[in-house]
């Protein structure tokens, strides 16, 4: 019932998009009010909506293998731009992290909180092992992903139009940096180009936080538990 539920809900979700062209319309976010406001009017745990749904979750893994042939057609946008990428991943990433503690300390001086802030800008699965890495609760974590990626789709584009940026590289790395695999799904909609590097974007930032985060948890409790 749910995984019927969850697949009609995501394609009228998408018609709905195409029809009120707002970034409020979001597919994902439209889905999420729904399918939360069905969870709660049923009183069914997210542990059974979870079990039925698995097949959904199991394509993961190959949805994000498949953003590769997007990058692919771009190898000579990547060789030219190389630099610029990987700093903008980077410092994208670094930013990202330390955003992720700025709230998690204005919240609560909790550490388990802070590990489990610290990946949220990364895709699902690099967020969760981050997270179980360094102390985390999965569950917080998963929450906090959907939501920054909601963030970067709903509000990136109409930001980034305002500022006048108007490179699809620059678009595409900055909607990836921030926003992951939601975001990169907007961007594929607004340009092939800049689908392809944020899919770029999210693969590097994954892989970048994954490294950095663990540090950067470390010295945080260090400062966090030493005496001044």
């Amino acid at each position: 019932m749910w995984l019927l539920l969850t697949i009609v809900v995501y394609f009228l979700a998408r018609k709905i998009a195409t029809w009120i062209r707002h970034p409020l319309c979001n597919p994902i976010f439209l889905c999420l009010i729904v399918l939360m406001t069905s969870l709660t009017m049923t009183d069914t745990s997210y542990a059974e909506y979870f079990h039925e749904n698995q097949i959904l979750h199991a394509l993961l893994g190959p949805a994000v293998v498949a953003m590769a042939y997007p990058v692919y057609e771009q190898l000579g946008t990547i060789r030219r731009y190389w630099k610029v990428i990987f700093t903008a991943c980077l410092s994208g990433s670094i930013l990202s992290i330390f955003i992720g503690a700025g709230l998690a300390l204005i919240g609560s001086d909790d550490l388990v909180i802070m590990a489990s802030v610290l990946p949220k800008s990364i895709s699902t699965p690099f967020a969760l092992s981050v997270s179980e890495h360094i102390g985390g609760v999965a569950s917080i974590t998963s929450a906090l992903v959907i939501v920054a990626g909601l963030v970067g789709a709903i509000l990136g584009y109409p930001l980034m139009n305002f500022l006048k940026v108007k490179s699809p590289l620059a678009r595409g790395l900055a909607i990836g940096a921030v926003s992951h695999a939601i975001g990169t799904a907007k961007a594929s909609e607004q340009d092939y180009r800049e689908g392809a590097m944020s899919s770029l974007a999210l693969v590097l930032c994954g892989v970048i936080t994954s490294l950095l985060a663990p540090l950067f948890f470390a010295l945080f409790t260090w400062f966090a538990t030493t005496p001044m």
